[in-house]
């Protein structure tokens, strides 16, 4: 292909990288652990507002009165285990202190597991605004096994019953906890119980590498996933700026709609309920994670939920129960798209069209299928950077015919170019007739001016869908491959004056200046040379700072592409009916009397 075509798909790409720049701050900065990993958050309770509902009266009904349960004090809590994960609870609200992951570690080459809810603004599951039963109750604890654990709250009217169970059922996932929150009217009058507001849990970023792109709660309203992202929720912007919108941040965004399932996730970990009967709206805050950090910096904050339900009125002595699956683990699309599990859509919590830019080229079909090949990959090469090598040598393969065809139109668009600047220069005064001859020129070669462009607009998808995989996929953290430790963080293997020496963008942008001057430029406009020289290095800098498992996508196609542009240099030139003299052959348009005088 010629560069005038390699720019289209590049550019592409940079506007793709351009905007995840423009959303989230990306820095030179080592991916440390944050400060605030083992410290929970001091936050305040949920401000009251609509959200929550209040208990109603119908034939004078009880409401519920103070919790007979011990004073206050130091949490006491227990565990449940499984092969895959250990899950605290607490006395407090009754509810899930934290998830640890005994499959994933919290730092690389450190033995401390990841655990979810570490850093919180509330136990996950515990109930929020509801009177003598929330997380600021002392629940008690009823009966323990090593898989399951039951809590219980009392008052004069209402018995609250708190049940958590971690053992296989089908249908159920290993990541899985089952949840039952039972209430029970004491009473011989009917009760209206206010409405069940759970917390989801707090998810907070990865490291100090982490600005937030993926942060944030999300909730399916039966028909389709929506995200509100902890950027939501920082004020300012620019109709702010210019004075027209108030750039306070919100204490909190509430969404009125049906839940299907809520979540709260950060890049690669999440905390999905799954409700046995809908919601009706979630709510999202950000947490400050640090009480001692400074306020602008973003990454010291993290985003909690809430899940909002309806309760039925109790009839005398009558009782319901509330239940739900909670999945706490990493966000593995084959797991998450196991439906056998997961049958309302849990695996849009992948977000894989992130962006606007990922929504135009259909992120969210490519990008799992991309995944399913690269992962049957992984199933024959037990490495996440072969499978990247060889997806990505399978995807050029593919599209090595439209390639060679974008190459064969671009060779007989460059060799019409001088006559074109002949035509240009002719009829300069006359632009309908130069248009007319310029359409004349390419039918009598057979040349399609778009031609070069079609067959690599169709690739785009698939590249940036892999761009939006590669980044969103758990199994690539704390990947090895070559000398890079983890390819789902920059590989910087040194710093220089403060800053990271990273190998693969590096070789990226060699492959790609490389490239750029392989290929013959159809173009004698100084602008445009100056474009596709200073390409390779804006593109560079762009991608500098993002994951190794995308910088080695980019440097293996690069490399692929150079080979693949060696073998088109050596093609031969295509057969116009256009000589060397400018004279064309019988039939076609005279082009020997378009080239312009010298001028005496």
């Amino acid at each position: 292909m010629d560069k005038k075509n390699t720019i289209i798909g590049v550019l592409l790409l940079v506007a793709a990288v351009a905007s995840m720049i423009f959303t989230a701050r990306y820095g030179p900065k080592p991916p440390a652990p944050l400060p605030y990993t083992a410290t929970p958050a001091e936050t305040s309770a949920t401000p009251a507002s609509t959200f929550t509902g209040s208990a109603g009266s119908a034939a004078a009904p009880a409401t519920p009165g103070a919790i007979s349960a011990p004073a206050r004090g130091e949490a006491e809590k227990v565990t449940l285990a499984n092969e895959v994960m250990i899950v605290t609870l607490t006395n407090h609200g009754g509810a899930i202190d934290s998830v640890a992951l005994k499959n994933h570690l919290a730092v690389q080459g450190e033995p401390g597991l990841y655990t979810l809810n570490a850093a919180q603004a509330a136990p996950a599951l515990s109930l929020t605004d509801f009177p003598g039963a929330d997380r600021l109750t002392t629940y008690t604890l009823v009966s323990k096994t090593s898989t399951e654990a039951v809590y219980r709250a009392t008052s004069a009217t209402l018995e609250v019953t708190r049940r958590y169970l971690l053992e296989p059922a089908p249908g159920r996932d290993d990541y899985q906890i089952r949840h039952e929150t039972t209430f029970r009217n004491l009473t011989e009058q009917p009760q209206v119980l206010p409405k069940a507001v759970f917390n989801l849990g707090t998810a907070v970023p990865l490291n100090a590498n982490d600005y937030g792109l993926y942060l944030n709660t999300a909730y399916n309203d039966g028909e389709e996933a929506h995200f509100v992202a902890r950027s939501d929720l920082e004020g300012g912007g620019f109709l702010s700026w210019i004075g027209m919108k108030d750039g306070t941040p919100p204490a909190f965004l509430d969404r009125p709609a049906s839940i299907a399932w809520a979540s709260v996730k950060n890049q690669f970990f999440c905390m999905i309920l799954t409700p046995d009967q809908p919601g009706t709206g979630v709510r999202t805050e950000r947490v400050k994670l640090d009480p001692n950090a400074p306020a602008e910096d973003k990454r010291l904050y993290g985003v909690t939920g809430y899940a909002q339900f309806d309760l039925k009125p109790l009839a005398a002595g009558a009782s319901s129960t509330f239940g739900a699956n909670f999945y706490a683990g990493p966000k593995e699309y084959k797991r998450l798209s196991n439906v056998d599990v997961f049958k309302l859509g849990e695996e849009k919590v992948m977000q894989f069209d992130a962006f606007f830019f990922n929504k135009i080229f259909l992120s969210g079909f490519f990008a799992p299928l991309l995944f399913t090949i690269m992962s049957w990959v992984h199933s024959i090469v037990p490495n996440w950077g072969w499978a990247i090598v060889i997806t990505t040598l399978a995807l050029k393969i593919v599209f090595l015919p439209l390639t060679l065809a974008a190459s064969k139109s671009a060779k007989r668009m460059a060799k019409l170019q001088p006559h074109m600047a002949a035509l240009r220069e002719k009829f300069k005064d006359n632009p309908q007739k130069m248009q007319a001859e310029t359409l004349k020129i390419f039918k009598e070669n057979k040349v399609n001016p778009v031609g070069g462009c079609i067959p690599i607009l169709i690739t785009i998808p698939f590249f940036v869908g892999i761009f939006a995989m590669l980044q969103s996929t758990s199994e690539l953290r704390f990947a090895e491959f070559l000398w890079v430790h983890d390819l789902s963080s920059p590989d910087t293997v040194a710093r220089v004056l403060g800053l990271p020496i990273n190998i693969m963008p590096i070789l990226m942008g060699a492959t790609m200046i490389f490239q750029m001057k392989l290929t013959p430029t159809p173009s004698v406009d100084p602008a445009q040379q100056m474009m596709f020289k200073i390409m390779p290095w804006m593109f560079t800098l762009f991608c500098y700072t993002f994951a190794a498992g995308i910088a080695l996508y980019s440097t293996i196609n690069g490399l692929f592409t150079i080979g693949q542009q060696m073998i088109i240099n050596r093609m031969p030139e295509p057969d116009l009916p256009i000589n060397n003299g400018g004279v064309t052959k019988p039939g076609a348009s005279g082009l020997k009397n378009v080239t312009p005088k010298k001028k005496k």
